[in-house]
Formats: C-alpha cells, structure tokens, sequence
C-alpha cells in the first residue's frame, strides 16, 4: 500500500474491512443526535424543573460527543433527563465523526450549524484558543484514566507491556527498510498523542523521528489494525475492548499505569456562549456533576453500558463496554485483572475537578513536541481557559459536600510510571529534564 492510499484509508476507510466501523462512524450527521428516535436502551426519567434550577437565559445547547466511554456523562445528562430538570429542555446531544470535526463544529458554533460546546480532548480547548482564535472554557474534566495503547497481533511476541523499548529494534528495523512502524494517535497534541509520545520517549524511541503518528479516528482504530495501516494506537474505549475481542491485538498498557488517575476528557464551552448564558451553563454543568456522580455508581455501570451501546450513540455491543467500565481488564496476551485501581473514573478521587496544574502539564508537553511556542504564557492562558471557579458554583449548587470540593487549583507533584516528577510550579524544570523533545 502507498503512502498516499495509506492515508487516504486512514482518513476515508475505504476499504472492505472497514465497512461496519465506517457504517458506525458515519451513522450520525452533525445535526440532532436523536433524529426523532427515542432512546431503545432507557427512557428519559423525571424532566420537570427542580426548585435550584437556574433561571436559565435559554433551553437550548448543542453539544458534541466522539464515541468513547468517557462520554458517558454527556450522554447521562440527556437519556436521564438531568439537562431538562436543571431547565435545560432542548440540549442536543451530537455524535462527532472525529476530532478534528469536533473543532470545526466548535470554531462555527450552533449559530452557524456547528455546536456550542462538547465532551472533547483536554488540551484542544488550549489549541484552538491559541492558535484558532477561538476562545474555549473548560468547565469541567469528564474522567481521569481509561485509556489504553494497544498492538497489532503482529509484534505480540515482542511482549511489551509498560515499557515501550521492547520495540525499539522493530522501529529501527522497520526505519532501515523504509518501513517505519505506524502509531495511530486520534488528533496531534491530544492526549492520545501525548500519551503515546510520552510512553515511547520513555523507552528511548524518538516519535518524530522513530517512527510515524498517524491522525485516526477512534472509531476507525480497529479496521485500521485490521488491514495494517497501523501497527499500534492509544485510544479510549470501547476500541481497545473491541480489539482483543476480535483478537486482532492486544492492549500494551491502559494509561493509568503511566500517570495515575490521569487527567482525561473535559467539558468544553465557547467562550461567548458561557459569557452571554452564565446561568444555561452552570445548568448545564450542575446536570453533568450529576451524571458523572451517577456513572460512577457500580451499580449503575450496567445501565450506562447499554444506554451507550445504543445505534444514536456508539453502535458496538454492549459487551464491549462494561468489563473494562467496570475496572475488568483482557489485556489479550493472556494478562488479566479484577477490580483494576486504574479504571476509568469519573466522579471518584476528584476526577470531575478541573485542576489548573493538569492543564499546565498539558500545556508544557505541547511546547515539548513543538505544538505551542516555548514562549507560551501557560499560566496565563491556563487562567484563561480553565473555570475552575464555575465548577465549584455548580457542585455547591448540586449539594456537593465541601469535603469533595478541591480547595487548591493543584493536585501538586505528579509521578509518572517512568519515575519523572511533574511540579507545575517549576515546569521549565521538568521541560529541561527530558531527554526526548523538539524544543
């Protein structure tokens, strides 16, 4: 295969092969989620306006979704009828073919047919307010863990798991044939790309200049593997599940294990949409505090499964979801675990709370891979984008008790798997210390 028809199947999947996920990730236009379909997984509960419902400037939002598990509060919000009781009656909830569709629709907005905020990757609220002139708030983080990287069948003798080095001779290799091995990554400087720098650089492999970072959509990643236009990906679930139950890989690591409780998804606004309806979107976000709370509950994990499933949200079996929801992993290769610390979580551990040191580490690996400028004012532009302040008016009102409200904007010194420390009072420190970067 080419280069150029290489790309054009990553892009298009084309192929044969690829024709159910394709069918799945083009399911959904960017217009109504529902389509005039009720949901065949769970019907709306109570939709009638509580007593500490905002007066709200209007009932109505469009926001974006990618199919992920960790877009299950989003999805929560409006299949339980948490916007509408919060008095937001008429917030659509939209499947996304991609990333990079997802920004587009955002830098439009609803008034031009786009969408006015979305469950979206960590860092790209930062990216588009910086370098699209599309200012973003983040309102909320949706979860912390729940991601994995995952190889081809192909090099699962090479047994990696935490410690990516056992591919660097195959990288060389691959590079001395003009065969570079290929590593799908769901949009430049997300955090599926940052993930998958940071494990690779830890093992000594150069991810600019080792081997290749291929733009995926999540959805796409398993047909992708499948042909072998990639030979490995990080992404969330249920794509990682969906690989090793069609045995066609199996995850190295879920990504936990390199940063616990790592920050992952957040809740993401248009500035000028927050700004003229401050009281629509702490609705909004009041009813996404109470989604994520019920997510979290083990005894909803079965009902937030098939709710998903359904064709209008992720189109996969619900099987595909629940086990690793609920902490079960198949890595594929013959590892298990029960009950994994490193699940996805949502509510738990302050996984909802928008910490600005997160986003200040976020920031500092975008000026490592050459994203963002060294000059970048992180503090500044943190302060910004992050509104950690509308989180805390919106758990208060929602009746989070004070002792699971973060009474600092950092979680302090962060620990990776390699044993490198993140302070993020002294990022030029940690940026100085790596070995691998293009700054």
């Amino acid at each position: 295969m080419t280069n150029l028809s290489r790309r054009k199947f990553i892009y298009t999947t084309g192929a044969a092969a690829a024709a159910s996920i394709v069918a799945h990730a083009c399911s959904s236009s960017n217009t109504a989620s529902t389509n005039g379909e009720a949901s065949s997984a769970a019907p709306a509960a109570n939709t009638s306006t509580v007593a500490n419902a905002p007066k709200v400037e209007t009932t109505k939002a469009k926001l974006g979704f990618i199919a992920l598990t960790d877009s299950a509060p989003l999805i929560i919000a409006k299949e339980k009828g948490l916007f509408a009781k919060y008095g937001m009656t008429d917030v659509e909830v939209i499947k996304q073919k991609s990333w990079p569709v997802t920004r587009d629709n955002l830098k439009i907005g609803s008034s031009g047919g786009g969408i006015d905020g979305a469950h979206i990757l960590s860092p790209m609220p930062y990216l588009m307010t910086i370098n699209d002139k599309v200012p973003m708030y983040i309102l909320a983080r949706l979860n912390t863990n729940g991601q994995a990287i995952s190889i081809a069948n192909k090099y699962k003798d090479l047994k990696v798991n935490l410690e990516s080095k056992g591919l660097k001779e195959a990288a060389i290799q691959a590079k001395a044939n003009k065969q570079a091995l290929k590593f799908g990554i769901t949009f430049p400087g997300g955090t599926h790309d940052l993930w998958m720098r940071y494990w690779l650089a830890a093992g000594g492999i150069n991810p600019d200049q080792d081997v290749v970072l291929e733009p995926v959509p999540p959805p796409q990643m398993v047909a992708n593997t499948k042909v072998g236009t990639i030979d490995s990906f990080c992404v969330g679930e249920p794509w990682n599940a969906q690989l090793v139950s069609q045995k066609l890989g199996y995850s190295a690591l879920v990504t936990g294990e390199l940063w616990k409780d790592h920050p992952e998804k957040a809740f993401s606004m248009r500035k000028d949409w927050v700004d003229q309806n401050p009281n629509a979107a702490q609705a909004l976000l009041m009813a996404i505090i109470e989604a994520q709370q019920w997510c979290d509950q083990p005894e909803n994990k079965d009902e937030m499964c098939k709710i998903c499933s359904d064709r209008k949200y992720f189109n996969v079996a619900v099987a595909d979801i629940l086990e690793r929801s609920k902490g079960n992993i198949d890595f594929g290769d013959g590892r298990t675990q029960k009950d994994f610390p490193y699940r996805m979580k949502f509510w738990k551990d302050n996984a909802s709370y928008p910490y600005k040191s997160h986003d200040i580490w976020f920031l500092t690996e975008e000026i490592r891979w050459g994203y963002l400028p060294k000059d970048t004012k992180v503090q500044e532009i943190v302060n910004q984008v992050n509104k950690e302040d509308l989180w805390k008016q919106a758990a208060k009102a929602v009746g989070v008790p004070d002792a699971e409200i973060p009474q600092s904007s950092s979680r302090g010194v962060e620990t990776f798997f390699d044993g490198v420390k993140f302070d993020p009072e002294k990022p030029e420190a940690y940026l100085q210390a790596l070995k691998i970067k293009k700054v």
